[in-house]
């Protein structure tokens, strides 16, 4: 017996020694984990916190495997170094007791993103951004008017301009006050005390005559006015309102937008017109129109004989964000002209505007270049140049007459831009031209100013220039 209580006590012992590596058997690969159960258990009696993290952690690997992933790299990951570190002999007991009792409590967090991170990625910006993309493209329409939908676009840039400016209405009044005074005066001291007989319409006809509005313009006038209101007395601000009425009606079919074809990818704008007609600021101008509405441009330098010239359009080119073709002073027009389409074209530009040399219309050899600029165009596009724009000063008086007479004939002259109406143009010349004519007016120019350039206006114009408000 004595020999079977001491195999009892050896077997008792040995069993205790093989439970206590039992245990260690399975926590051998991370002492640090016998650490945690017995720091977690001695919180958890109070409550069962550490249960329903438990679950948490792997629930969240297996809903969402990318999700542990960053989960990881936000919170656990300075963590686990933590639990890493206390395998040195010094800090066990107190580094996992600290670094145990956050993760509990920081596993909630680890949740909320989970769920953030597919909702946003839900949405995707992808799609967002495919559709913001997608909005730009329908702005190349078959057709582009640049009065309408270019200004439309230009409102945010031009709504700081208008505050500290004069309303247009008047700065394109006192660009027409030597024509309307002079007209005021004359037609006052026609009608001062005097019946509406054939000697006052006569008399008032020379007056509309000298002012440069043309015959047509004048017996439409007198007409209007001997009708109905022939032998009795009249005062001049009713001839005025007649006058202004009957001017509004001659422009009326010439007020157009411009419009451009963007079928054409470069529409092809060509800029023809008298040296000092202001050709090289009205294309600026224009520049500035188009790309404020979204439109690309490329400005080709073709007036080779003026060193001014193609410095001048650099300059516009820098201030609108548009591409500037040039070469050297001299260089031949037409070669430049040929090579500013095949750059506007690779380069994707929606408009293509071309300067040229100012040409005298009774030079022969100069209107034969202008001619051979076209001709090389054709090369590219049978349409091109799609739009050509004749600038006309409003200082020239009758001689721009025959200007568009010549230039419609040599270039194909589509469209009309009257320029420096300052106050000592003589605007009514306009309405002579568009009576003999009847070329679209697209712009009208009162300044230097980018702003300066605006869509001709029938009704404003024939207000101006009668002095009626």
């Amino acid at each position: 017996m004595a020999f079977g209580f001491i195999k009892k006590i050896f077997t008792f012992g040995r069993n205790e020694v093989e439970e206590a590596p039992a245990e260690g058997v399975q926590q051998p690969p991370a002492p640090a984990a016998q650490e945690i159960p017995a720091a977690v258990p001695a919180e958890a009696p109070p409550a069962p916190a550490p249960e329903p993290t438990v679950p948490d952690l792997p629930a969240e690997p297996d809903i969402a495997p990318p999700a542990p992933v960053e989960v990881p790299e936000e919170t656990p990951a300075p963590e686990r170094p933590d639990v890493a570190e206390p395998s040195p002999p010094g800090a066990p007991p107190a580094a996992p007791v600290a670094p145990q009792a956050p993760p509990v409590q920081v596993s909630p967090p680890p949740v909320e993103p989970g769920p953030e991170v597919p909702a946003e990625a839900a949405p995707g910006p992808a799609p967002e951004t495919a559709p913001a993309e997608a909005l730009p493209t329908p702005v190349a329409p078959s057709r582009v008017t640049v009065a309408k939908a270019v200004e439309t676009k230009a409102q945010p840039a031009a709504a700081l301009a208008p505050a500290p400016r004069t309303p247009w209405f008047q700065r394109l009044t006192q660009g027409l006050s030597r024509s309307s005074r002079e007209l005021k005066e004359s037609i006052s001291g026609v009608f001062t005390r005097r019946k509406l007989d054939e000697d006052t319409l006569q008399d008032l006809e020379d007056v509309l005559i000298r002012a440069d509005l043309g015959m047509e313009t004048a017996i439409r006038v007198t007409d209007a006015l001997a009708s109905g209101r022939y032998g009795k007395d009249i005062s001049d601000e009713e001839v005025r309102g007649v006058m202004a009425a009957e001017i509004e009606k001659v422009l009326a079919p010439v007020a157009l937008p411009l419009e451009l074809d963007l079928s054409h990818k470069p529409h092809v704008v060509l800029v023809v017109g008298v040296n000092g007609t202001g050709k090289t600021t009205t294309i600026g101008k224009l520049a500035a129109k188009l790309t404020a509405g979204g439109l690309k441009v490329t400005l080709a330098a073709g007036d080779t004989f003026r060193a001014a010239a193609i410095e001048q359009l650099k300059i516009w080119g820098e201030r609108t964000g548009s591409e500037v073709v040039a070469s050297k002073l001299g260089a031949d027009a037409a070669s430049l002209a040929f090579d500013a389409y095949e750059k506007a074209r690779d380069a994707g530009s929606d408009v293509l505007v071309i300067d040229t040399a100012g040409r005298l219309q009774n030079k022969a050899e100069l209107m034969a270049e202008l001619e051979k600029i076209v001709r090389v165009l054709g090369k590219h596009d049978p349409d091109a140049p799609h739009t050509v724009l004749q600038t006309v000063d409003a200082t020239t008086g009758q001689n721009a007459l025959n200007q568009v007479e010549i230039f419609r004939n040599v270039a194909g002259v589509n469209g009309l831009v009257m320029t420096k109406l300052d106050g000592t143009a003589r605007g009514g010349i306009l309405v002579a031209i568009a009576a003999k004519h009847k070329l679209p007016v697209y712009f009208i120019g009162v300044g230097e100013q980018v702003d300066d350039l605006e869509p001709f206006s029938a009704g404003d114009f024939a207000k101006a220039i009668a002095g009626v408000n």
